[in-house]
């Protein structure tokens, strides 16, 4: 983690995108970096207008024991059950960081300084379950800026449609496919149609949707690099930055482009009257998976007016010192990155099988983050140091977990 000082430092790059029309969300949180002043200088500045968690990243955080010590002691004595340990635990951190962004929440009308928190993965097939959750953690966290992240899973598409027609601004979080990013706007739509029938304020919900980025290419490559041919090897990286690029294309054909100057479909068209707010795509997964790739490839290459780029912090770093910003370096490639894709199929590679099992494999993961995490917790709730009668930390896991 940088330091309020070293976070003065030069960042001309992430000024530059920000110009470009790309809302830079920090893909972190931990009580420390809301206590140190560190998010707060990331705000100031480095770009930084977001922040987006999942539950890796909680597992992270609270697994590392600092900053939650008074907190766990105060728990115990009530003793709470785990899972109640754990959200008052995380939606305090969340609700303690849109209280840090509320400024920009404000100044940009709603559209940025919003801070994400998901539902239990645990309830990733349960769209009942999803849409009662959704509706406690934006009761617990009680900030107009915060966003509740629901999966895009079969039964996560019929949740974020009724949590967005609750007036609820939601981020849909693991879009893998092209097929369910499709269905996940729609479902938005569908949830905007709703709250105007429950006469809601359209202008106040917000949404993004998560498009993950470098597992795609972590996936295919894998592939790629076991046919071991000329040919194969050409595509390696190419892949992810194809997926991402041809969204934003169904995102312009579904929303208009961001000039206004393109309309979009007519469902869009009857809503734009009411002051609905486009559903933005927001790149995820933007560390590089490849030590052999550039740190900010998907920073640098997916550049394009009205998305959010959320980034773990050594990206956020690298693209301060070396990112290069060169203007949009998506809507031009549309007939390149469908190339790119059909010549991944040509070589005996599916699409559709690795677009799922991703989906499965983020769903899983998260999973089993948040069962560590709770699992964790238990273990220092059920600790007590001698003669203080507080929970230790010697359950928690300080190795922490990959975000993404």
């Amino acid at each position: 983690m940088i330091t309020v000082t070293e976070a003065t430092a030069d960042a001309g790059a992430l000024r530059r995108l920000s110009d470009e029309g790309v809302s830079i969300w920090l893909d972190d949180l931990s009580r420390k970096r809301i206590t140190s002043g560190n998010l707060a200088a990331l705000v100031a500045t480095r770009h930084v207008v977001g922040v987006t968690t999942n539950p890796s990243i909680f597992q992270a955080a609270i697994g590392s024991g600092e900053g939650y010590q008074e907190q766990l002691a105060d728990l115990a004595v009530r003793g709470v059950t785990v899972d109640e340990a754990v959200r008052m635990m995380t939606t305090a951190d969340v609700r303690a960081a849109a209280d840090i962004l509320n400024p920009v929440y404000t100044s940009t009308g709603g559209r940025d300084g919003r801070v994400s928190i998901e539902v239990d993965p645990r309830l990733a097939h349960e769209s009942a379950a999803t849409i009662a959750e959704a509706k406690q953690l934006a009761w617990l966290v009680d900030r107009p800026n915060v966003m509740i992240k629901i999966p895009a899973t079969k039964a996560g598409l019929p949740a974020i449609t009724e949590v967005i027609g609750l007036g609820i601004s939601v981020n849909v979080t693991l879009i893998f496919s092209l097929e369910r990013y499709r269905e996940v706007m729609d479902a938005y739509l569908a949830g905007l149609e709703k709250a105007a029938a429950r006469g809601i304020d359209l202008s106040t919900i917000h949404s993004v949707a998560s498009f993950f980025v470098s597992r795609v290419d972590a996936e295919i490559d894998k592939h790629l690099t076991v046919l071991g041919t000329e040919e194969a090897l050409a595509l390696k990286g190419r892949a992810a930055l194809a997926n991402a690029r041809l969204a934003y294309q169904a995102y312009e054909e579904t929303f208009g482009s961001v000039g206004g100057s393109t309309p979009g479909g007519d469902r869009w068209t009857a809503l734009t009257g009411a002051k609905a707010n486009k559903q933005r795509p927001l790149w995820a997964s933007t560390g590089v998976k490849d030590p052999a790739y550039k740190d900010t490839l998907y920073v640098d290459e997916l550049v394009a007016p009205g998305t959010v780029n959320t980034m773990p912090e050594a990206t956020l770093n690298a693209t301060a010192d070396h990112g290069v910003i060169t203007g949009d370096t998506v809507t031009g490639g549309y007939a390149q990155a469908r190339a790119d894709l059909a010549a991944v199929e040509a070589l005996g590679i599916s699409y559709e099988e690795v677009v799922t099992r991703l989906e499965d494999e983020g769903v899983a993961k998260f999973a089993v983050a948040w069962q560590d995490l709770l699992d964790a917790v238990t273990k220092s709730l059920d600790t007590r140091e001698p003669g203080t009668g507080e929970p230790g930390t010697e359950g928690l896991d300080t190795e922490g977990v990959d975000a993404e």
